[in-house]
């Protein structure tokens, strides 16, 4: 199940293409991921064509970057909802299914930015330093919260900047010779969906750490 705020540039239909040329089933839906009634139509047609929730990615993100003292109320609430609010909506849309099947994997995807006490990487401001925070402290409590259920919940960080189209849009000039692929962080992920609370659950790492400990090659 794929899902974007805009489907109109035909975008997540191409990805929906892509999955079924692989011989797998496809779903697009139309997500504001700060909408509570959207991300609950999301997981009654999730439901609806698949019957079960088995893996949620939380993947949505935003970043402006101001200095504080010039960022307005508007754009430091929609950083916060967007890449710490989106999660927990969704995470907690998709648990009482989770928690039916007692199974489930939750993937968090946070940032170095949680943890930078410069300018980082990549400039991405305060805001978005502090929702992905945020969401490393959520991955650990909600963790602690679904074990009983033998659902996983972990997070990945990036340590490289990741080449995408997103990316490219925000860093134009930037120099991309240090840049990774998505390969390493999808690996990750990969790993990760097949964990329950049997296995590696509560975690916080970046892809480095993940590839490193586990073998991923």
């Amino acid at each position: 199940v794929v899902c974007d705020r805009v489907i109109e540039d035909g975008k997540l239909e191409a990805v929906a293409k892509e999955i079924v040329s692989l011989g797998r089933r496809a779903l697009t839906v139309q997500v504001d991921i700060t909408s509570e009634g959207d991300i609950e139509n999301l997981v009654r047609r999730t439901v609806d064509e698949f019957g079960r929730i088995d893996i949620l990615v939380n993947n949505a993100g935003v970043a402006f970057y101001y200095p504080v003292l010039e960022t307005p109320l508007k754009q430091w609430e929609l950083v916060l909802k967007v890449n710490l609010t989106g999660a927990f909506l969704c995470s907690k849309a998709v648990l009482p299914k989770m928690i039916e099947q007692r199974s489930g994997s939750i993937i968090n995807i946070s940032s170095l930015a949680a943890n930078e006490r410069n300018g980082g990487l990549v400039p991405t401001g305060v805001a978005y330093g502090a929702a992905k925070a945020g969401l490393d402290r959520f991955t650990w409590g909600l963790a602690a919260e679904v074990g009983q259920y033998n659902i996983a919940v972990n997070a990945i960080k990036p340590v490289k900047v990741v080449d995408t189209e997103g990316m490219r849009f925000w860093m134009a000039d930037a120099d991309k010779s240090q840049w990774q692929t998505p390969d390493k962080m999808v690996k990750c992920a990969v790993f990760l969906a097949a964990q329950d609370a049997q296995g590696i659950t509560g975690t916080v790492a970046t892809d480095d750490e993940l590839c490193a400990w586990h073998g991923l090659k």
